[in-house]
């Protein structure tokens, strides 16, 4: 073989690497804007699915309580009770609520506490007492959280006789996340009793949010 023959060789095996190296970058490429498409289209669909929970207005109608005795509440919007019932030692919990999220909201579990807790830390999930009953809110729309303790001996239970028999503060934190169990929440609420100027009147519990913990992806309060 020839010295030219040799360098049309290398020219042609140079042009060919050329052309591999070009249509690996072009495909680097194309796989990686597919990749971040991919990944924006996920974040668009999960937000669709996302829940969150805050008070009702005090302008939302009532609604409905029952727990597993029968006994009934009515529940006013932007309110809640803690009420103690000296018959069966029970004591009855409740919050109105609406789900200003885009999915539909799926209380998985809760915890109660007397009183208030200043700069709180996210609570650990699996301390968490599980929902008994099933409670589920569509987006947009109002629903309520209910929960009872009636076991004297649990922690809980002594707290919430305190709350609701003297300090009239009460903290909640509601463990919730969509239809299919992701994008989990943790809702801090507080409830305050609060007396109107007209004595007539019965006390009323107020509700606020205090804070909201994400636990299935980032927390906008960690760096």
């Amino acid at each position: 073989m020839d010295r030219v023959t040799r360098d049309w060789a290398t020219i042609s095996a140079l042009a060919t690497a050329g052309g591999t190296l070009v249509l690996a970058v072009a495909t680097f490429a194309s796989v990686r804007s597919a990749n971040r498409s991919a990944r924006v289209a996920e974040q668009a669909l999960m937000v669709n699915m996302r829940p969150l929970l805050i008070p009702s207005r005090l302008n939302d109608p009532p609604q409905k309580v029952f727990f597993q005795e029968g006994t009934p509440f009515r529940l006013e919007g932007g309110r809640g009770f803690v009420e103690y019932d000296d018959g069966s030692g029970a004591v009855y919990i409740a919050i109105s609520l609406r789900n200003s999220g885009q999915g539909i909201g799926v209380i998985h579990g809760w915890w109660f506490r007397e009183g208030r807790e200043l700069n709180p830390q996210r609570p650990d999930p699996d301390s968490f007492r599980l929902q008994g009953l099933d409670l589920v809110m569509a987006p947009g729309d109002v629903g309520y959280w209910e929960g009872a303790l009636r076991d004297s001996g649990d922690p809980c239970h002594a707290a919430a006789v305190k709350a609701a028999k003297e300090t009239g503060v009460a903290t909640i934190d509601l463990l919730y996340g969509d239809y299919d169990r992701g994008q989990r929440v943790i809702s801090r609420m507080m409830l305050r009793r609060v007396y109107p100027e007209d004595s007539d009147r019965p006390p009323a519990w107020l509700v606020t949010v205090v804070r909201h913990w994400n636990l299935d992806r980032p927390d906008p309060r960690e760096r």
